[in-house]
């Protein structure tokens, strides 16, 4: 299937919720208000309990137990509480897809999110986009197992979706990979440009007009992850160590791993996801 046609295969992306769409519509604004946000997100109970269970996970650290959208907005600020809204909606948009763990899937991705949050945190770059992007990077395969299962499962055999070379197998196989099929998704569900362009290069950061930082970020991010899911030895991870976008970074092997999560199994936050 065409990258095109793949995009708008009617059962691949989730319709967004008239909520989240309208969430959207407001944190767009230059200047949002936090007592609408906290209102949208509080009239829709599922997206609440969502909500607050990322918010109260070890995530954010918070230093008390988050209660209402109210508090989360207050606690948390606009950026996050973004994050958080569309990590939710993705959460409860694809439950069952063929031929993925889902558990396994979320527990990758927010393993992913949280050292992308870091990684921007030593750059400074932006947090809650990078928060974010790491969250939805691999959403292009929830799409792309959903419209063609058939296509993928051949490719699963040889390549689990995990494996470092993944991109590059899909690539070779389909003439695109999950990347450019979750920015897609991205920019119909009306993500920040910023996001968009990263979940775009995130594979291969140098691809664009200019070299994408937070793509680099995320490539350096998920390496880490699946790393740490195929239990890569220390020589292992020197080996694969994607030197080049890492020194564009400014960033070392000892650098990354220096970020990875103090609690990688995030059991409160996969809660989200999968209840």
């Amino acid at each position: 299937m065409e990258l095109e046609a793949l995009l708008n295969y009617p059962r691949a992306l989730p319709p967004m919720s008239r909520t989240v769409s309208d969430l959207l519509a407001e944190m767009n604004k230059d200047d949002p208000s936090p007592k609408r946000v906290a209102g949208l997100v509080a009239h829709d109970p599922a997206l609440t309990t969502r909500v607050l269970r990322l918010s109260n996970s070890a995530f954010f650290r918070v230093s008390r137990q988050i209660g209402s959208a109210d508090e989360a907005v207050a606690l948390l600020g606009m950026t996050h509480v973004r994050s958080l809204v569309m990590a939710a909606a993705l959460g409860s948009s694809f439950k069952n897809v063929p031929g993925v763990d889902m558990v396994h899937f979320w527990r990758y991705s927010l393993r992913t999110a949280d050292i992308s949050r870091s990684l921007a945190s030593l750059l400074r770059q932006n947090e809650g986009n990078a928060f974010t992007a790491g969250l939805i990077h691999g959403i292009g395969e929830l799409i792309m197992h959903i419209a063609m299962p058939d296509v993928m499962a051949p490719i699963d055999m040889g390549t689990p979706p995990l494996d470092l070379r993944r991109a590059e197998v899909e690539r070779s196989a389909l003439g695109y990979t999950y990347a450019e099929v979750g920015a897609g998704m991205a920019e119909k569900w009306q993500f920040p440009t910023s996001i968009v362009s990263a979940l775009k290069y995130q594979a291969a950061p140098f691809d664009g007009e200019t070299y994408d930082a937070l793509g680099g970020v995320l490539h350096l991010a998920s390496w880490r992850a699946r790393a740490e899911e195929i239990r890569l030895d220390e020589s292992g991870l020197a080996a694969t160590f994607p030197d080049m976008v890492g020194l564009t970074l400014g960033l070392d092997l000892d650098s990354v791993l220096g970020k990875d999560p103090t609690e990688w199994s995030f059991s409160q936050a996969l809660s989200a996801f999968i209840d």
